[in-house]
This record gives C-alpha cells, structure tokens and sequence, in this order.
C-alpha cells in the first residue's frame, strides 16, 4: 500500500482516516467532527509511523504495522465544509504547497473485517516527515490513544 496522489483522487469526496486529535474523546473531535459525520468506524492506516507534536501527532508513510484511528464518512450535505474545516485545522493549502504542514492524501485502510477503502489522510509534509524520521519521537503501537502522558496512569486511562 503506497500513497495514491493521482489527479482523479483531488476532487473524489472520500471517506476521511482520522488518527489524533480529531478521534472521539479528544479535543478537536467534537470541534470539528459533531454533526457533520454519517459514520464513525475503527480502521488501520498500514504502512505508517506516528510521531508525537506539540499536543498533537504526525503520521508519517514508512513500511511498517501502521496507525490506530477512526475512518469518518462526512454527513449528507456536509462534505464540502467538513473538507475546508479539516484542510483548514491541517494547515494544507493544496498539494504539494511549501506551506503545508500535512499533506492531504488518499491511501488506503483496513477495517476490522479486513476490508479495505480508500480515504482521505493528512500525513506530514515531506520536509516534515524527514525530520521527524531522523530526530522525532515515534509513538509505539501507532495509537495516539494510548501513548504515555505525563502523570497519567496507564491503568487509569482505560
């Protein structure tokens, strides 16, 4: 599974793979996310590391288990502004711009039974992720839900 970036992707309105702060329980889930999803479902993003930011994570594609997180398929009707509210909160402003902090890519996920579907992923600009390849914190597991916060108990997280 490799990142498919071709042309007839950019206007596909695809699902959305969600692996941060956008999953449910986190901050920006109910900032970005309430009332303009139809469906909410675990998935896998394979062939993918997560890397810990400054209160919010970065995947990055590299051969590998992948990342835990949540495919979301917008509402009816909700489709364009659900994509301008998360390009917005992602700092994309169109492929390939030196501005972008994520780019938003279309890849593929599994889902429990094994399905796959493509979706809309935000991973780290290419800039970004080189660094974060070299230098940065990778989470374990790939599941930003389960990292290791200061003066949390993993047994009280549960």
């Amino acid at each position: 599974m490799t990142s498919d970036v071709r042309p007839q992707h950019r206007g596909a309105q695809l699902p959305f793979f969600v692996y941060g702060t956008l999953r449910p329980g986190e901050v920006n889930h109910g900032l970005f996310l309430r009332g303009r999803t139809a469906c909410e479902e675990p998935a896998l993003l394979p062939d993918a590391a997560l890397y810990d930011g400054p209160g919010y994570p970065y995947a990055v594609h590299r051969p590998g288990p992948g990342i835990v997180g949540e495919l979301v398929t917008a509402a009816p009707g909700a489709y364009g502004e659900l994509l301008v509210a998360l390009d917005r909160l992602e700092e994309y402003e169109g492929p390939g711009r030196p501005g972008n902090l994520y780019d938003r890519t279309a890849r593929e996920v599994l889902r429990p039974d094994g399905s796959r579907v493509l979706a809309w992923v935000y991973l780290a600009s290419p800039l970004l992720a080189r660094e974060l390849r070299g230098s940065g914190t990778e989470i374990p597991g790939g599941d930003w839900l389960a990292r290791d916060l200061p003066g949390r108990d993993r047994d009280e997280s549960a």
